[in-house]
């Protein structure tokens, strides 16, 4: 069987439009998302409609679940917790049913147990654990070992980075710097496909995995995507902070990093031209009474 595997779309469509695109071609058997379809970026139903018309098995993230009201957003960063609340306005029922139907873990023929943070053996806050440390992702590793599948692959997402870590002889290895990695049969695997919508590392593509579970082999795929326009709507939304809004020694920071990347002329534009448009809003609906009310909704 090939499994595609992917995470942390963050309603981004045009990330998921041509990762989906990118894996149709790839002879999958099945798509396996491992959570936060939502969340940060401006098209959360589009993206819902994208993943369920591909029949992918879907897991729930901290994200999806914070927007269906199964938990609050404490411990979300104050931009996270703006996109949960501005999704959760904009989502139909029949959405917000769905995103809170999601399961927590799933067991695909018991060979891979899916998880969005981490496989824990109470299964408390496996959404929210960020196995972002060697300790952690033993204490999963220990979890798959006791999983009642058997399994001896867990993929997880939530760190938006991109890693393979193989447990062999009681040590741990990273081998994340593959792009193809053949499993071996006396080892244990973590497998984190990185993020489609909303990356975090210097590499700015969206990333997904196909694993091939007869050959035993994990692949790396990286689907480039139109990330302005991603960028645009999430400003236009009101999603990503304005640069007057970030303190000035990190202004400094991001100008030099997005010089580094070849990012800042794109995103200095996409700035102005959204400076522009708000004040092209504020100016025709300041005072201005729509059917014997004031506006509000700009």
């Amino acid at each position: 069987m090939r499994i595609a595997i992917l995470s942390d779309v963050h309603a981004n469509l045009e990330a998921l439009r041509a990762t989906l695109r990118r894996i149709s071609v790839q002879g999958v058997d099945r798509i396996l998302c491992l959570g936060d379809l939502v969340g940060y970026n401006a098209d959360p139903a589009a993206c819902i409609a994208l993943l369920r018309e591909s029949g992918a098995i879907c897991i729930a993230g901290n994200h999806d679940r914070a927007v269906a009201g199964r938990i609050t957003t404490e411990g979300f960063s104050t931009v996270a917790a703006r996109g949960v609340a501005w999704t959760r306005r904009r989502l139909r029922g029949a959405d917000l049913d769905f995103l809170a139907g999601l399961p927590l873990q799933a067991s695909i023929e018991d060979r891979l147990v899916a998880v969005h943070g981490a496989l824990l053996p109470d299964g408390q806050g496996c959404d929210m654990t960020r196995l972002d440390n060697d300790d952690r992702r033993r204490a999963c590793l220990d979890a798959l070992l006791a999983h009642p599948s058997g399994a001896r692959i867990c993929a997880f997402g939530h760190t938006h980075h991109l890693g393979i870590f193989e447990l062999r002889d009681g040590v741990l290895r990273a081998r994340t710097a593959e792009d193809q990695v053949v499993l071996r049969e006396d080892a244990y695997y973590l497998i984190n496909p990185g993020s489609v919508g909303q990356p975090r590392s210097a590499d700015r593509r969206a990333s997904h995995l196909v694993l091939d579970t007869e050959r035993r082999v994990v692949t790396v795929h990286r689907t480039s995507y139109d990330e302005a326009t991603a960028l645009a709507k999430a400003q236009r939304a009101g999603l990503v902070p304005t640069p007057s809004a970030v303190p000035a020694p990190l202004r400094a920071a991001l100008k030099w990093g997005l010089r580094n990347l070849g990012l800042y002329g794109p995103a200095e534009r996409l700035v102005r031209t959204h400076r522009r448009e708000r004040e092209r809003r504020e100016a025709a609906t300041d005072g201005t009474v729509l059917s014997g009310r004031l506006r509000t909704d700009g």
